[in-house]
């Protein structure tokens, strides 16, 4: 995992990368992938979906265009990053971020991934492990799009969503235990992007006290 000590706004010089057809290769990419998440995936995630997947994907690009990303290859490797984010739930639970790495690095390299951007997508994968560590404007990116619901008038679907699972795993077992989860866990997280302090954190905090309410 790469980890850069300095915020950058790209992860890699494009003269580093060699030419490819980004678009084509993404395509069958994001094809491959989500076919073996709708295959494979448990019914018992019922937060940790396809429908995540696709909505930190578009989360994300969304961010990227307001933060002015405007390169092609670190647009492709976040959104593969986040295609693959949380892939590694078709192998575990705990400690699926590992293992999405994995299947990056099993994956990828059939569609003409090198190294290096193997070991930035893990990066940007890895970076959205809670707590969550990002080192450049990327991988802030991509963590802000994970929980881009947090400040979002959907929080309270989503969340539900996320107790079940969590129930259903054993994790938790009453929503008053749930509340106080989620209130240590709002008021813990911070986002990172410009773009996402502007857009979602007020309306989170009114979340948090919404929650705060109900202990």
């Amino acid at each position: 995992m790469i980890t850069p000590t300095v915020i950058k706004k790209y992860l890699v010089s494009p003269e580093l990368l060699p030419a490819m057809p980004l678009k084509e290769t993404y395509k069958t990419i994001h094809s491959h992938i989500l076919s073996k998440l709708r295959n494979g995936l448990s019914k018992d995630l019922t937060y940790h979906t396809v429908h995540h997947t696709l909505y930190v994907l578009e989360q994300a690009e969304r961010i990227a265009r307001n933060e002015n990303i405007e390169n092609e290859e670190d647009m492709f490797l976040l959104k593969v990053a986040c295609l693959y984010h949380d892939s590694g739930f078709l192998v575990t639970y705990t400690g699926h971020e590992e293992e999405s790495c994995n299947l990056v690095k099993n994956e990828l390299p059939r569609f003409g991934i090198n190294q290096k951007q193997l070991e930035l997508i893990c990066g940007l994968i890895m970076a959205t492990k809670i707590p969550q560590t990002p080192y450049n404007k990327m991988e802030e990116i991509i963590c802000d799009a994970d929980l881009d619901y947090l400040g979002t008038a959907d929080f309270f679907a989503i969340s539900d969503t996320l107790f079940l699972e969590l129930k259903i795993k054993g994790f938790v077992n009453t929503k008053k235990e749930w509340d106080v989860i989620q209130v240590n866990f709002l008021k813990e997280h911070r986002y990172f992007t410009a773009t996402s302090k502007k857009l979602r954190e007020e309306q989170k905090l009114i979340h948090l006290k919404v929650v705060e309410s109900m202990i």
